[in-house]
């Protein structure tokens, strides 16, 4: 009954498909200039990848934090290390610059040499004011001179905000608008605005201006994913039309598939336009993906037709039978890929969700547009000639075919001592596996940008801001003494860590009244003792708030600080150990009944993030491997079969996993696709290695190893055409420039070659070893659907196109 099912069901398709040829043609042009006018929501991601879900305790106290204190990332900084800066050329070039930067409208403010204040102290009434560091204009050689000594010996305020305390190094602090940061009109002012004014002053002056800072960093990455997009595309058609070119020897086939998979490319662009999704490091990489993943359905579809041209010559049979034949098999391939995908909707990150629900969306789409582009435009063509047919016939792959069934039949024993020594060696691979939440990591290390990064790291101690969120839990707590001595021996504390900078807080403020309040001598930049306080109190009340330029330090009611430190581009284990060792002496120095601090910033989000993201790999490979588990026991209706198809797909896993120890790949969200995505694919060639086995079972009345070779024989050629077009598919990926798609494009492209051969020599091997256990109706009965139709089947569907030419 099912037999006749899945016959009358594929045969219905095949009769609709070609009958109704010009109205599908048009409803799929429809569909692509529907599609086509979404490409305008279409918006690149403007912000870090948030991995944890928003309802997240630690993402609730970020934004707390950012309702408090507003963005935390805004803050761009261009410095020069030139010793003669403090000279009258370079300095009024740097002084221009920055009044140039503070003319801009993106711009609130900016901190440098040019505008520097210093705090004075004056009487009658008594009272601090902030006075220009430089005064007058164009001042004198001798001058500068003096203000080069001032600031490097008797200013530590600006110790690290203004100047590096390790070299002679000079830095302005450009404060961007809060609004743009997350917008497009960042983007524009970093690119347009701001990149070529420096560019001009580092010509005109040879100032040597580094630039750094989140704003600056995100928007020039976000600038590398926009254009990594267009060479990704390029690469990928130009590498598998290339391939599929040298497999057919076919301009017309491999034109044909590379209009279908473009057209799917273009479907891909509008359904994230169509969600308005935002483009990010990860829904960037679905479109090449699609063109990777969808050159095997043209490779099935296209040399199922020429084998039927091939064999009778009649072109109306020929795409009735690749579509009634092949159409259940590329189905089922397709649905466990798409599977592999989905599993990430379950995670509760936002950015993982939507790069399955787009890429699980795109892949059944693209399945359906082989099915209907391939043999609708083959049947407005003539025949293939003999020469596109020579393909069929090639002796190198009748080689490889004969070498794959002399290992299974002469090599089982080396075939199972070469998979037991791959599966210790990666276990042992995998306990040396570590995990990355570095912001910067995947960043390309080529690029200008990244080694102002490693300058800045070197010259300040890091540009990733950590934050530390206190409440004081009642008003003003934040400006008394006590609270303020411990923020100081928590900054002292924070100083202490090599991969922490110099912390920023208000605590610098009041250290540097008492410093004005005795005339500026720096020995007395320190924290007042209450009767000092007395003192200086009724000069800091009558400051101005707006002079205060750690005013956004405290919040208005007084009652919440933030202490601000940078951090270096350190892994996740290292950032781990830091916490360890900072939250005793946190607790210890602010009790719980007392306060309430915690840890947030953008660089600490990221980090608890691919934990999280690590944790839920589990769970999504789990469900992905039970997903395809049914799927197979739906069609196999045999436990055992299930078992034995799982152990050529997870040992390439596994391997993987193994070379990411020995190497140094670390885990982190890039990677952490590997496992999904090459499991979802190479499951395909199991499920079309066992459906031509089960028939071969049926054909020579259940003896195996008949049976196994003449499977072997009729997928091996398939199963390795495809396997070569996704591994070079996917290498393409590691052209990239970002480290964590380098890493995706060569793990995957190593786990689908481990799963080729683990399913061609290892999966035929356990079919032979167990034939006992699995030679019989009872294992292997009719499956629930079919997956590709048998011989016998033959003269049934010639007698149904016989009445049903198209």
């Amino acid at each position: 009954m099912s037999k006749l099912f899945s016959f009358g069901f594929w045969n219905s398709v095949a009769r609709l498909i070609l009958r109704n040829r010009l109205i599908i043609i048009f409803i799929i042009l429809g569909i692509t200039v529907a599609l086509a006018t979404q490409w305008k929501n279409m918006r690149f991601s403007y912000t870090e990848a948030n991995l944890l879900p928003d309802d997240h305790p630690i993402n609730q106290v970020y934004y707390d934090f950012l309702d408090k204190f507003g963005e935390e990332g805004n803050l761009i900084v261009i410095a020069v290390k030139d010793s003669s800066l403090f000279t009258p050329e370079k300095f009024e070039a740097w002084t221009r610059l920055n009044d140039s930067l503070d003319t801009f409208p993106e711009v609130d403010y900016v901190l440098s040499l040019s505008n520097l204040q210093t705090l004075e102290k004056f009487n009658d009434p008594n009272r601090f004011e902030m006075v220009p560091f430089v005064e007058g204009e164009n001042p004198d050689r001798e001058q500068l001179q003096d203000y080069e000594d001032e600031l490097f010996n008797r200013l530590p305020f600006y110790e690290n905000l203004v100047y590096s305390s390790k070299s002679n190094t000079v830095q302005s602090a450009l404060y961007i608008n809060k609004e743009i940061v997350n917008s497009e009109d960042r983007k524009t002012f970093v690119l347009e605005e701001l990149t070529p004014l420096l560019e001009k002053y580092n010509k005109e002056y040879d100032l040597d201006i580094r630039v750094s800072g989140m704003p600056y960093i995100r928007t020039l990455n976000s600038q590398n994913i926009i254009d990594e997009i267009s060479m990704f595309l390029l690469a990928a058609l130009l590498v598998t039309s290339l391939i599929f070119f040298f497999f057919f020897r076919s301009i017309r086939a491999t034109v044909i598939s590379m209009i279908t998979v473009c057209i799917g490319v273009m479907w891909a662009f509008g359904v994230i336009g169509l969600l308005h999704y935002e483009i990010t490091i990860l829904t960037a990489i679905i479109p090449p993906l699609i063109i990777v993943i969808g050159i095997p359905n043209c490779i099935f579809l296209i040399n199922k037709y020429q084998q039927e041209i091939k064999k009778h010559g009649n072109q109306a049979k020929s795409l009735q039978r690749v579509i009634t034949k092949v159409g259940n098999a590329t189905l089922m391939t397709n649905v466990t890929t798409a599977s592999g995908f989905a599993t990430f909707i379950l995670t509760d990150s936002t950015l993982l969700s939507e790069f399955g629900i787009v890429a699980s969306i795109n892949i059944i789409a693209l399945f359906l547009l082989c099915l209907l582009v391939i043999p609708i435009i083959y049947s407005y063509m003539s025949l293939p000639r003999e020469k596109h047919l020579k393909h069929l016939n090639k002796r190198w792959i009748g080689g490889f075919v004969g070498w794959m069934e002399d290992m299974v039949r002469n090599r089982r024993i080396t075939i199972y001592i070469v998979s037991v020594i791959l599966l210790a060696t990666s276990i042992i691979g995998i306990y040396n596996i570590k995990i990355s939440g570095s912001l910067l990591e995947d960043m390309p290390q080529e690029a200008e940008f990244f080694q102002d990064i490693k300058f800045f790291e070197e010259e300040f101690d890091g540009i990733m801001p950590l934050e530390i969120y206190i409440d004081t839990q009642r008003k003003q707590g934040v400006m008394k003494l006590s609270t303020l001595k411990r923020m100081e021996e928590l900054e002292s504390i924070i100083a202490e860590v090599p991969e922490l900078s110099q912390p920023l807080s208000v605590v610098r403020l009041v250290k540097y009244s008492k410093q004005a309040y005795y005339n500026g001598n720096p020995k007395y930049y320190q924290l007042p003792s209450s009767q000092e306080q007395n003192f200086i109190m009724p000069y800091i009340k009558g400051m101005s708030s707006t002079d205060n330029l750690l005013s956004s330090y405290v919040d208005s009611t007084g009652q919440y600080a933030r202490i601000t430190t940078f951090m270096k581009d350190i892994g996740t284990e290292k950032m781990e150990n830091i916490e360890e060792d900072l939250w005793p002496q946190i607790n210890k120095l602010f009790p719980e009944d007392r306060y309430n601090v915690s840890l947030t910033g953008k660089a600490l989000i990221f980090q608890k993030g691919t934990n999280y993201l690590v944790k839920n790999l589990v769970l999504s490979l789990s469900l992905a491997i039970f997903l395809i588990a049914i799927l197979m026991a739906w069609m196999f209706r045999s436990f055992r079969m299930i078992l034995i198809s799982l152990v050529p797909n997870l040992l390439p896993l596994l391997v993987t996993a193994g070379m990411m120890g020995f190497l140094g790949v670390p885990i982190k969200p890039s990677t952490i696709l590997v496992f999904s995505i090459a499991f979802g694919i190479s499951v395909d060639d199991t499920i079309h290695f066992l459906a031509k086995y089960r028939q071969e079972l049926k054909a020579n009345n259940w003896k195996i190893k008949k049976s196994v070779y003449a499977a072997l024989k009729e997928t091996g050629v398939s199963m390795f055409y495809t396997s070569i077009v996704l591994f070079f598919g996917f290498s393409v990926f590691m052209i990239s420039s970002f480290g964590g798609t380098v890493a995706l494009g060569g793990l995957v492209s190593a786990t689908l070659l481990f799963a080729m051969l683990a399913n061609l020599l290892l999966l035929p091997s356990l079919l032979l070893s167990l034939e006992r256990s699995i030679a019989n109706k009872e294992i292997l009965k009719e499956p629930a659907i079919k997956i590709i139709d048998t011989s016998e089947d033959d003269d049934e569907i010639t007698r149904e196109e016989n009445n049903n030419k198209y």
